[in-house]
């Protein structure tokens, strides 16, 4: 693997984990050190990791990672919709329904709340693992591109909401919903079935966000208001 390329799939775990945090400075010399790659390679994977939207130039001309806004959240949101509207027709139309029937069976042992860690990584994987069933499944190189570049955006808007276990339970409902639809060869249903299932999780991720774009507010106006009374 190129030096380039490794830094890059080391940066972008560090982003979507919250290792790298919304703000952070990522210095050239201090993040070549810290990858183990001179700087030509890393200036490679910096300019790559800004191109898709998960770095940004301050007015200092620095490099840090992306704040997450409530717009662009929405604006994933509308073409995530229209990309896994198709994916799920698609599937149901052309997958393998043994595939989809297996997977069912392990989504239906997650049902109840999820308020662990490790149901809650359970959950991610067989989200992975249903993702890879309906890429096979579509069999469009140029659809699943566009998918893959959407979910890499929302395994980071994911880590930045917080786990709401009755939110978790009711998407996996949800989720099994879409599941049975591939399974059965209903294309119409797995495609109304995703709608449905994507609208709620945007009220809910948009929700959140809201929540804590208000916190920050309130604790900066606090600290703000505390150094105004020491002055």
């Amino acid at each position: 693997m190129r030096a380039s390329d490794r830094a890059y799939r080391a940066l972008m775990a560090d982003i979507i984990d919250g290792q790298l945090k919304p703000g952070t400075i990522l210095g050239e010399v201090e993040q070549a050190s810290r990858l183990g790659v001179s700087r030509t390679p890393l200036r490679e994977a910096l300019n790559r990791l800004q191109a898709e939207g998960f770095l940004e130039t301050t007015s200092a001309r620095s490099l840090v990672v992306s704040e997450v806004s409530l717009v662009q959240v929405r604006e994933l949101y509308e073409l995530r919709e229209a990309l896994e509207m198709q994916a799920a027709k698609l599937a149901a139309q052309r997958g393998d329904r043994e595939i989809f029937q297996n997977l069912q069976r392990e989504f239906e042992s997650l049902t109840g709340d999820l308020d662990s860690q490790n149901q809650i990584e359970l959950l991610y994987q067989l989200n992975a693992r249903l993702d890879a069933a309906v890429d096979v499944a579509i069999n469009n190189e140029y659809l699943v591109a566009a998918l893959r570049n959407v979910r890499t955006h929302m395994a980071r808007i994911r880590r930045l909401a917080t786990h709401n276990p009755r939110r978790l339970a009711q998407s996996v409902a949800e989720t099994l919903l879409i599941i049975e639809a591939i399974a059965s060869g209903d294309s119409e249903l797995a495609a109304s079935a995703t709608q449905i299932h994507l609208r709620r999780s945007l009220a809910n991720v948009a929700g959140e966000l809201e929540l804590a774009n208000n916190q920050q507010i309130s604790r900066i106006k606090i600290e703000k208001d505390k150094n105004n009374e020491v002055a």
